[in-house]
């Protein structure tokens, strides 16, 4: 652990959390700057942006990177270190469910844009952060997956398949940067009712629900309580770890 920061306290660093206009991303941004943590939303929704900004707080920065575009990743990486400084939490959360299809008419065209968001964008985050995490010897990383990734869902092929391979890259980020002070642990959440389920029939949700022993959608708060965890100095012997948080939900 670095020596400048104590065994528990987050005040003072700096994060950057993916697809922070709304949702999970807003939730774990909102828990992180309660903690003192200056925050860089990241999110392509100018519009959601300023909003989320407002709920979060004056410590926070709004920008607005694709994470499917490598050079803007990597300029809006320079932007939030000249801005609020190094980070040294990154929390990738951008992501989309894609269309509700039958596997042998899902579009390839939409499959490769789920896989280019969920997966890749976590790839290109990850890129941009290592580097500059390692040569400072400490660094938190947190990739939001599905718990969809580990036993699948029917219907979202797409989004199955990219969280699934966040999963398997974060295993072996963890594994390569074991003993660099850089940890990478991933969370596979059940159903969370945000905005993404917007593209889902009102049928399909209830049988998400279905699957869950505990009967309900887990909030978006129990996500970012665990997400916190992970960021923080406090977790200093788990990496390349896949957090369940699916209210009972059986998962291998």
């Amino acid at each position: 652990m670095s020596a400048h920061l104590s065994p528990r306290s987050m005040i003072g660093q700096v994060a950057i959390v993916t697809g922070a206009a709304s949702g999970l991303g807003l939730a774990i941004a909102g828990r992180l700057t309660e903690e003192g943590v200056r925050v860089a939303l990241w999110d392509r929704d100018p519009t959601g942006l300023a909003v989320a900004r407002d709920k979060v707080g004056p410590t926070s920065h709004g920008v607005v990177p694709d994470v499917t575009d490598t050079k803007a990743v990597r300029a809006a990486w320079t932007e939030t270190t000249q801005t609020l400084g190094a980070p040294s939490i990154l929390v990738n959360s951008a992501g989309i469910l894609g269309p509700s299809a039958a596997f042998a008419n899902y579009r390839e065209e939409d499959w490769q844009r789920v896989l280019d968001v969920n997966l890749n964008g976590t790839f290109r985050c990850c890129q941009a952060a290592v580097p500059d995490m390692v040569a400072a010897g400490y660094g938190r990383i947190v990739n939001i997956a599905s718990v969809a990734g580990k036993d699948g869902n029917p219907y979202v092929a797409g989004y199955v398949a990219s969280k699934a391979a966040v999963i398997g890259l974060t295993k072996s980020m963890g594994k390569e940067l074991a003993t660099t002070g850089v940890l990478v642990n991933a969370i596979a959440p059940s159903a969370s009712e945000t905005a993404i389920f917007g593209e889902l029939t009102d049928a399909y949700r209830a049988r998400l629900i279905a699957n869950v022993p505990m009967n309900r959608f887990v909030a978006p708060r129990e996500i970012a309580e665990m997400a916190l965890w992970l960021a923080s100095p406090a977790c200093s012997f788990s990496t390349g770890a896949t957090f369940d948080i699916s209210g009972g939900r059986a998962t291998f």
